[in-house]
């Protein structure tokens, strides 16, 4: 019998890496079977490409396509079977960003379900304040491109939608975050010098947490180890792997081979040695607070 454990939703593991948690337990299951996708993709009406899409747990599942999805790999036990079906269900439950996606395209609707998984998040940042970290000025400032006093009610849903993202920071069994940032994100006054100084304060603040880190990569070693933003989300559950994620303006990139995710480990190495200490950066952060 295959052990079939869907990840306990009070655990804040979201509806995205069910579905990938669930799709990597079907393919172990066809691999086991012999069966090729093309042929469990005619199994359940379907494509090659769609039994692809499932198992990479990209798109929501069908409790019929499972079904005889299950029945085609000769997975009999009602018991076994019962499970599998449980994790449709708690994979197509929607997340509680579900009432933002108005606002969010589907590559970061991913990211949020993502980010709600994940043990530990590694953020690298050249430009702003990592969005975890932020306060509700400076994402307004961020939010508004700059015009914080014109902030219209989507811009206001998008600070809601950031400042509920925090809240994983602080749940039971919180994720380990680690950012690193480039001493000019702390010198650009992203909502003016009150804003930016709160925004400091915070900074101070959080990395008091046990879970929170933060460095600074100083001006003399800027660029050096990483030539733009990223952040890699590692998991609890075995069936999920390191995923890379990139954002640019019409979209996003999500990396998760194994050469690709060394890639991105090996620049963090480095960036935690050119970066302050968590104890010299916090230095850094009171001595700007009080020039501010």
């Amino acid at each position: 019998m295959t052990s079939v454990n869907p990840p306990a939703a009070d655990q804040g593991t979201g509806p995205t890496a069910r579905r990938m948690v669930l799709g990597t337990q079907l393919r172990r299951l066809r691999e086991r079977a012999g069966v090729t996708r093309a042929e469990a993709g005619y199994n359940i009406r379907g494509s090659e490409s769609k039994i692809s899409r499932l198992e990479l747990g990209r798109v929501g599942f069908k409790e019929r396509d499972v079904v005889d999805l299950l029945t085609m790999y000769g997975v009999e036990d009602s018991d076994e079977r019962d499970q599998f079906l449980e994790l449709v269900k708690q994979s197509n439950q929607p997340g509680w960003w579900h009432r933002y996606n108005d606002l969010m395209p589907r590559w970061f609707d991913d990211y949020v379900g993502l980010e709600e998984a994940a043990s530990r998040i590694q953020t690298y940042e050249l430009q702003f304040v990592p969005g975890l970290l932020q306060t509700e000025d400076y994402a307004r400032a961020v939010a508004s491109h700059g015009r914080p006093d014109v902030a219209d009610d989507e811009v206001e849903r998008r600070v809601a939608l950031r400042m509920r993202r925090q809240k994983l920071l602080a749940r039971p069994n919180a994720p380990r975050l680690w950012a690193v940032v480039d001493e000019s994100v702390l010198h650009r006054p992203i909502g003016g010098t009150r804003a930016m100084r709160a925004q400091i304060g915070q900074l101070l603040e959080m990395t008091t947490l046990p879970n929170i880190s933060l460095q600074v990569v100083p001006y003399r070693l800027s660029g050096y180890s990483a030539e733009g933003a990223f952040t890699l989300l590692r998991f609890l559950e075995e069936e999920l792997p390191d995923i890379v994620y990139l954002e640019f303006l019409s979209g996003a990139l999500y990396q998760e081979k194994p050469d690709e995710i060394e890639i991105y480990s090996r620049a963090l190495d480095r960036l935690a040695v050119d970066a302050e200490t968590p104890e010299r950066s916090r230095q850094t952060l009171s001595k700007l607070r009080a020039e501010l």
